[in-house]
């Protein structure tokens, strides 16, 4: 029995007809195959990437499992069409957290057609693509038991500013209230999801490493799925921060060539995730020590 993804926070959703991806429960997500060459492209990268031997086993953890495709019933009642299977890796966490970062200050590629790259090119301008190397294209928050979710919508997520994204950083490892404009978000949680050797951070440096030297792919308009479950992270458990690449249809060959418009915007949300991480080690520190001056002093230096 298929069904729409209760957790999707970007790209197409199957809502009210329209076509998008499906789930399961036996842990498979149904992708239908993008038009005009999109799906295609999909389909090869997934195919390139499953069989090449030069993708280290570290970093195949970061991707998807790929399953292949298969014709299915349209969510838009269409008929039969092609959908990529991959892994859901996200239905199988109980109210999980995620942000959905686009990576790249450039979400086009060069061999677009002209009307496509002005498209992107006014996105860009228009989002913090241009200006930090990322945008956040979506993003669900998890509260509480009685809150339930933060989800705000899509046009107020790509209209966020410089700060927005900042701030939004430091709620989604708060545990107050992040609906609630007028609270300071606590970063409670930042030290177990963002921090450690199985934090977020510490992957996203993994993946930088491998992206510092690869040059078979080029990951145009792909995102960083990021995932936890703050009822899992309460309970001390650290398992349940995932980081994911998602969205393929623009991934283009490397032919040789580092992907810097990629490698650059990861460093980016490396680097706001670090500061969130380095700010709340120092409250911690200099609540810990609040009389020690010479301890205070290092901090600011």
């Amino acid at each position: 029995m298929l069904k729409v993804p209760e957790h999707q926070v970007a790209g197409h959703q199957a809502l009210d007809g329209k076509l998008g991806p499906l789930i399961d429960d036996a842990g498979r997500f149904y992708k239908p195959l993008q038009k005009d060459g999109r799906g295609s492209n999909e389909v090869d990268f997934y195919t390139s990437f499953s069989s090449n031997t030069k993708i280290p086993d570290h970093i195949r953890r970061f991707f998807p499992i790929f399953y292949g495709t298969q014709l299915i019933e349209a969510s838009d009642g269409s008929g039969l069409l092609p959908h990529l299977v991959l892994q859901d890796f996200v239905s199988s966490h109980l109210n999980p957290s995620l942000i959905d970062v686009k990576i790249g200050s450039r979400t086009w590629y060069p061999q677009a057609s002209e009307d496509y790259i002005q498209r992107c090119f006014k996105k860009d301008r228009e989002t913090t693509s241009a200006a930090l190397g990322f945008r956040i294209s979506g993003l669900q928050l998890h509260e509480s038991k009685q809150s339930g979710f933060w989800k705000p919508d899509r046009k107020l997520v790509l209209k966020f500013s410089a700060e927005d994204v900042r701030l939004v950083l430091r709620k989604f490892v708060s545990s107050n209230s992040s609906a609630d404009s007028g609270v300071e978000p606590d970063s409670l949680f930042a030290s177990t999801v963002y921090g450690g050797s199985a934090g977020i951070l510490a992957q996203l440096v993994e993946l930088k490493e491998w992206f510092k030297d690869q040059t078979i792919y080029h990951f145009t308009s792909c995102s960083v799925l990021m995932v936890y479950v703050k009822e899992a992270v309460v309970k001390g458990a650290s398992s349940c921060v995932e980081v994911k690449l998602v969205d393929f249809a623009h991934v283009m060959e490397g032919k040789g060539v580092i992907d810097h418009n990629f490698l650059g915007g990861l460093c980016s949300l490396i680097k706001f995730i670090s500061e969130i991480l380095t700010s709340t080690d120092e409250n911690a520190t200099s609540f810990q020590q609040p009389n020690n001056d010479h301890a205070c002093t290092n901090c600011a230096s």
